[in-house]
């Protein structure tokens, strides 16, 4: 999904709150049914939540005193750490959310149940662009059959007005020397390579080793200018104006947006990436009815306000969204996407794609990218050994002269 200081803040919340277990089972010792759930850091509410006159602590407290049960909600910071977990041996996971590509990958390995949507009454307040959206992207998985979505959203560049004076309509600005030591990008392989290869024309999730090298020796060509490779304290670092130009996720663009009112957010003319992190149920869940209960309650309307106003991430309940684009956000196009046209096809989007085996050369390109500025270390280090070895026998062999 993906905040500094907001994961600190959850971390320590879900310890208080939650008194997560390792222990991945249907029940504990009070003899009530546990829920294991596996998600982002930042990415469910925290604050208080009003249901039918009743104040819960949060979105968490609220489903385990409504339902009599006990949540244990561990978090991850990548999909690829997600995934790891998740095979290991011992992971009994009831609920996951992870990004549509990985969910296509654990689709293709049979490690998810298909969710009955009987069970989901909520489901038809999705929006039906959404759905639609991953019928289209997904057509040979039949996607729709084991998720019901959470968040969504893009890719793109949030900027200071005050101090970008170009039109920031294409990735290229990324590679303008007039904002030298002013650009973040994301410390992330296939987001990082994804604005090299769209800037170049090419589809983010291409098998062309030589359009993948093409996109190497472009970021190698633009890492003079980046200030850093970020990752979640980049929302920080633009509210407090440390750079002019940044890669982020719509969602903490609307968050740096609401923080620093200089901000603004642009989808750039090359096309960028929409996402949808799903909820979904691993065939390892030992609490299936309880997980698609869970899954029903964090799409209610109550809970998907509660989540979109904490995380600032576009909720796909459509009457949420309504009304949160007509009291707050209405002209937040980092929030609200149809500004934008996302669906209507004039921003022209790609989901990314599970690329299988070829993913090693995407490892491969991402460490060459990388590497020219650990290469430099190597030499350094290599040279001072060398130095003060070199040092260290001249004066042993001045002391044996002395001593003979």
């Amino acid at each position: 999904m993906k905040r500094f200081f907001l994961v600190i803040f959850t971390v320590v919340a879900v310890f208080f709150i939650t008194a997560c277990s390792n222990k991945n089972q249907g029940g504990n010792d009070s003899g009530k049914q546990v829920l294991n759930v596996f998600n982002w850091g930042e990415y469910i509410g925290f604050d208080p939540v009003t249901i039918n006159g009743v104040t819960y602590d949060n979105v968490i407290d609220a489903f385990e005193k409504i339902y009599n049960v006990k949540v244990n909600y561990e978090t991850f910071d990548s999909n690829e750490a997600m995934y790891t977990k998740l095979i290991a041996g011992d992971a009994r996971y009831d609920v996951i959310i992870p990004s549509d590509y990985m969910i296509e990958r654990l689709i293709k390995q049979d490690r998810l149940n298909k969710i009955d949507f009987s069970l989901i009454p909520n489901y038809s307040l999705i929006s039906q662009d959404i759905v639609n959206k991953l019928d289209e992207e997904y057509p040979d998985i039949e996607m729709n059959d084991y998720v019901v979505p959470y968040f969504y959203g893009t890719v793109g560049i949030v900027y200071d007005k005050t101090k970008v004076t170009k039109t920031v309509d294409s990735w290229s600005i990324l590679w303008d020397e007039d904002y030298k030591k002013k650009i973040f990008m994301y410390d992330s392989q296939r987001d990082s390579l994804m604005v090299a290869l769209k800037l170049l024309g090419y589809s983010m999730n291409t098998h062309d080793l030589d359009e993948l090298q093409q996109a190497k020796e472009k970021l190698i060509e633009q890492k003079p200018l980046v200030y850093a490779y970020v990752g979640d304290s980049v929302d920080q670092q633009m509210i407090d104006g440390e750079a002019y130009l940044a890669v982020v996720y719509s969602g903490d663009a609307a968050y740096i947006m609401y923080n620093n009112p200089n901000m603004s957010f642009a989808i750039p003319k090359e096309g960028t990436n929409f996402w949808i992190d799903s909820m979904v149920i691993p065939k390892t869940s030992q609490n299936v009815e309880l997980a698609h209960k869970f899954i029903n309650f964090m799409i209610s309307p109550e809970i998907a306000r509660a989540n979109t106003e904490y995380v600032m991430y576009t909720t796909p309940v459509e009457q949420v969204f309504n009304e949160v684009i007509e009291e707050d956000w209405a002209n937040n196009y980092a929030y609200n996407p149809t500004i934008i046209d996302v669906f209507g096809g004039n921003i022209q989007t790609e989901v990314f794609r599970d690329p299988g085996d070829f993913i090693k050369e995407y490892d491969k390109i991402w460490s060459e990218v990388l590497s020219p500025e650990r290469n430099y270390i190597v030499p350094i280090v290599i040279g001072g050994v060398v130095i003060i070895g070199l040092v260290a026998y001249l004066v042993l062999k001045k002391r044996k002269n002395r001593v003979y």
